[in-house]
């Protein structure tokens, strides 16, 4: 979704604004909660029911005798997609109507007509979040205003007329790509109810530490003591403190320099990087003791840095190769506290070690695949008590980001970004991409579901890693044409993995266990695997993207999901000669004629969490009208 310029500039010159987008904003938070309603079977999409003779109008029955709502344009999409485009209005049990402007004024109408009976707390939870992203997400499209004039205004003094290509001409790879990836994070993961929620967190706080922003964070570089922390590496990073050093050389001397001063043995401490905000409010609380106790020193310099579209992972601006850092920021962003567990500290290098190895093995798989290594992690383990709990917030992940360094001339798009408005147009930006590509959209988004799919599936099947390849996660590797090459993935912390294929191909992974701690390495069901990849791939990812092509141009029906059974089709024969016969028909099953099986990210919020893997099916859309799912 994005705010149209026109729709801005003719309202007046003050009021106006503000007004607008402060509607938007609530909108949007209306039309993902309708949406999520529907797609989790919360309310029963049977029971909404269009108006003969218009498709977008439809009523819905409310449960407790209070009436009527009435969805004066919302269309229905194929996987179970209800999209709420216009007004909602009550219609109470005397007939008079009024319209329903405020989420809380929605979630009470339709709290009686759940399929579950919610608790008030976690219904005022839901309230509450949802109006922190509405505001969030007003204040977000209120800077994007002034950002969007601000490139066209340098695009228009360089006589450029095309977003990508010019980026391309004024920055390196690595920053044409870091660039996209903050100018993609205004809209968020579509269905997400409380997409932009950050508690905690003051209007200040936001668009200081925020990627919408365009911010710049700095983070502190710390001292560890070596003694009190777990360290996990790939094979080639024989001892992190060299490694850091050439990672961050001027750095790496005044860290020294400063525990030298205080007659400190360097090679004694390790370098932590903390998040600023993270820093004063919560470390300097929560890890007083070890602070009093010598274990961490929280003075040392600090690294300016941009962060990423999940706001806690960062690229420091200098030097230019310098890696990508995760670290742990307590807010409770999305769907959880944004800790970083022991699991992600050991289990990314480790992961990152295999797929490594099989990139090389498999050639990239026809090269549509790249990933950013996860080359060297560690997380404060006291040496007496050896509990990994409280590392969680003492942590950090360094993600290798030299695969930037690219000979091909392609420009890494996070998925995210391509559903953004352009600086200059009021269309997303994979319109750009279509128009460069000389392709009709049609042709376009084969190429791109053929470039996804492949090494996604192969991986998978081959393998048994689920890649977590949905908007944030991935970025797709454009050619100046604007065609899709190949697929960059990242984040291999919390990937899953079904053992018994991986040993079947010579390859081991160690799983993390702990108590309380959901598994990531799977042995006796590659379900959990498949889940992963069809939620972040299949419903996150392309299916979203088939849904803005269909609004943008046109397409009738469900035209763009055939394409995409088509290309998952071919990417099942293109390794079928290589996978066990029942297997591939199994999984082949699975992806083409069975529910695609997502998280209940809206439901999991009302019942406060209880339960982090609800999951809920949504109809197939590679099934035609008339076609039945096979059963299991």
């Amino acid at each position: 979704m994005n705010i149209k310029v026109d729709d801005v500039k003719y309202r007046g010159i003050h009021q106006d604004v503000d007004d607008f987008i402060s509607d938007y904003s609530n909108k949007n938070a209306l039309r993902r909660l309708i949406r999520c309603f529907f797609a989790e079977g919360i309310l029963n999409e049977n029971d909404l029911i269009f108006i003969k003779g218009n498709s977008r109008e439809a009523t819905l029955t409310l449960q407790g005798g209070k009436g009527i709502l009435k969805f004066d344009d919302i269309s229905r999409s194929p996987a179970n997609t209800y999209i709420n485009n216009g007004n909602i209005y009550h219609i109470n049990a005397d007939g008079a109507s009024f319209p329903v402007t405020s989420h809380e004024r929605l979630i009470d109408l339709l709290r009686d007509s759940f399929d579950f009976h919610p608790e008030d707390s976690g219904i005022n939870g839901l309230k509450k979040d949802v109006g922190n992203s509405i505001r969030n997400d007003t204040n977000a499209r209120r800077y994007r205003c002034q950002w969007r004039a601000e490139v066209a205004d340098a695009m228009q003094q360089d006589g450029q007329s095309a977003f990508t290509p010019w980026l391309r001409r004024q920055l390196s790879i690595r920053d044409a790509a870091m660039f996209l990836d903050q100018w993609g994070s205004l809209e968020g993961h579509p269905y997400y109810p409380t997409w932009k929620s950050r508690p905690g967190l003051s209007d200040e706080d936001v668009q200081q530490l925020s990627p919408e922003f365009n911010a710049r964070v700095p983070l502190r570089i710390t001292a560890l003591r070596r003694d009190m922390a777990y360290v996990e590496c790939m094979p080639h990073v024989d001892d992190f403190l060299p490694w850091f050093a050439q990672a961050f050389p001027a750095l790496w001397l005044d860290w020294k320099q400063r525990l030298n001063q205080q007659g400190l043995d360097e090679t004694q401490w390790l370098p932590l990087p903390i998040h600023s905000w993270h820093l004063k409010n919560w470390v300097k609380s929560h890890y007083a003791d070890e602070i009093a106790e010598g274990i961490l020193l929280t003075d040392g310099p600090d690294l300016i840095t941009l962060p990423g579209m999940s706001f806690r992972t960062v690229l420091p601006v200098e030097p230019p190769s310098s890696p990508f850092i995760k670290l742990p920021v307590a807010i409770w962003m999305t769907s959880e506290m944004r800790s970083l567990q022991a699991k992600s500290i050991q289990m990314g290098p480790r992961i990152s070690t295999i797929i490594d190895a099989i990139l090389a093995q498999e050639g990239g798989f026809e090269q549509r695949l790249a990933f950013f290594r996860e080359e060297a992690a560690f997380h404060y383990k006291h040496a007496v008590h050896q509990d990994d709990a409280p590392g969680k917030h003492l942590s950090v992940v360094f993600r290798d980001a030299r695969v930037y360094e690219r000979t091909d001339g392609a420009l890494p798009v996070t998925v995210a970004t391509l559903f953004t408005a352009l600086p200059h147009r009021d269309q997303p930006l994979f319109t750009e991409l279509v128009t460069l590509s000389g392709l009709g959209a049609e042709a376009w988004f084969r190429q791109y579901v053929r470039a996804v799919t492949r090494p996604v599936i192969a991986i998978y099947l081959l393998y048994g890693i689920g890649l977590e390849a949905h908007q944030q996660n991935s970025q797709i590797l454009f050619s100046p044409e604007g065609v899709a090459r190949g697929l960059l993935i990242r984040d291999f912390g919390d990937g899953r993995t079904y053992a018994p294929l991986l040993r079947q191909r010579g390859h081991h992974l160690q799983p993390y266990v702990w108590p309380g701690i959901l598994p990531t390495v799977f042995e006796d069901d590659i379900e959990p695997v498949r889940m992963f990849v069809v939620d972040a791939c299949f419903v996150s990812h392309l299916h979203e993207l088939a849904l803005a092509l269909s609004a943008e141009y046109g397409f009738a029906d469900a035209r763009l999901w055939q394409v995409m059974k088509e290309e998952t089709a071919a990417a099942f024969d293109a390794v079928k000669s290589r996978v066990d016969g029942e297997l591939w028909q199994t999984e082949r099953d699975m992806f083409l004629t069975q529910p695609w099986y997502t998280r209940s990210l809206l439901r999991m919020h009302i019942q406060e969490y209880r339960d982090y893997r609800i999951q809920h099916g949504l109809s197939n859309p590679f099934l035609t009208e008339g076609e039945t799912r096979v059963e299991p």
